[in-house]
């Protein structure tokens, strides 16, 4: 039986909703997710595999007014993702107006480029003949292969996403193992996941100043016989007044993240986890080359 394959890339504005569709399109929470802007810094890579095809799903981070050099590496992440894939999936949120960044995005497409626009949240429209002039919109800005309204929270939809990504594989080899649901690494994972309680817990201003780097991963055996996995991460942050605040008073926002996130790791390693986590201080790391790259966040530093 011959392979195929088909790379797909997920674009869109912040808080479009992205990740989520990753997450509902491979069946596994692979990506953070946050009612936060710029959740997602970086490319992360969803892959699932059907029979003889194979579908690699590239998630992106959400298009802004880049205010710092990991915004510049964020931005160029997005451009260098739409290049040579078999299909780019379009996401935007019916409930907020086309602007700037979404024009900038469609501007950004090639003739021959493969779109799908998915308007994500329609949940939240009351009247669903608004849906109308939405899409009329879209299509005088682009000639879109297809047009799909979806509801990522209600799981409304991503069948016929699904439906609409299988028309554009081609013959060609799997590039990962039939098994594999992602191409990160497991400690970029559980930083990720750590990162996520941050972005819920905290305010606005002191997660975009944060990064979680996980310096080790070891099983061992517990007392009592059990497996066990020790889990050691630094929390960086930018100001000396940001990490009072994400320790808290005598520590409690500190347990408080552990705690959640804890549970989350313990979830998706299906093992007991000890996690252990301290806080840094490394003043304005975001326009820092060296750091954005030592924290896996420039473009040199993607997995694929």
């Amino acid at each position: 039986m011959e392979t195929r394959n088909e790379f797909i890339t997920i674009v869109g504005k912040a808080n479009a909703g992205k990740s989520s569709l990753l997450n509902a399109l491979t069946g596994e929470k692979i990506a953070a997710v946050s009612s936060k802007p710029q959740t997602t810094r970086t490319r992360i890579s969803g892959i699932v595999t059907e029979e003889n095809t194979q579908y690699v799903f590239m998630d992106t981070p959400g298009v802004h007014r880049s205010k710092n050099k990991l915004g510049e590496h964020m931005n160029k992440t997005v451009k260098d993702s739409i290049a040579d894939v078999d299909l780019i999936l379009m996401v935007s949120d019916v409930t907020a107006k086309t602007d700037d960044n979404e024009f900038n995005i469609i501007k950004s497409f090639h003739k021959n480029d493969k779109v799908i626009l998915i308007l994500n949240k329609i949940d939240l429209l009351k009247d669903k003949e608004k849906l109308v002039p939405i899409i009329a919109g879209y299509s005088k800005l682009y000639d879109f292969d297809a047009i799909v309204p979806i509801s990522v929270l209600k799981n409304d939809g991503i069948d016929i996403v699904w439906d609409e990504v299988k028309k554009y594989s081609s013959e060609g080899p799997h590039y990962f193992p039939d098994d594999s649901f992602t191409d990160q690494h497991e400690q970029i994972i559980a930083s990720e996941m750590i990162r996520e309680k941050i972005l819920e817990l905290m305010s606005d201003e002191v997660p975009h100043g944060i990064a979680v780097m996980v310096e080790q991963m070891k099983e061992r055996t517990g007392k009592n016989g059990d497996d066990i996995l020790d889990i050691s991460a630094t929390i960086y942050c930018e100001r000396d007044s940001h990490k009072g605040m994400i320790i808290g008073k005598n520590g409690s926002m500190l347990k408080k993240i552990g705690q959640l996130a804890r549970e989350e790791l313990e979830n998706f390693f299906e093992i007991k986890v000890n996690l252990q986590c301290r806080v840094k201080v490394k003043e304005d790391w975001r326009n820092k080359e060296n750091l954005i790259r030592n924290f896996g966040l420039s473009n040199n530093s993607n997995n694929m």
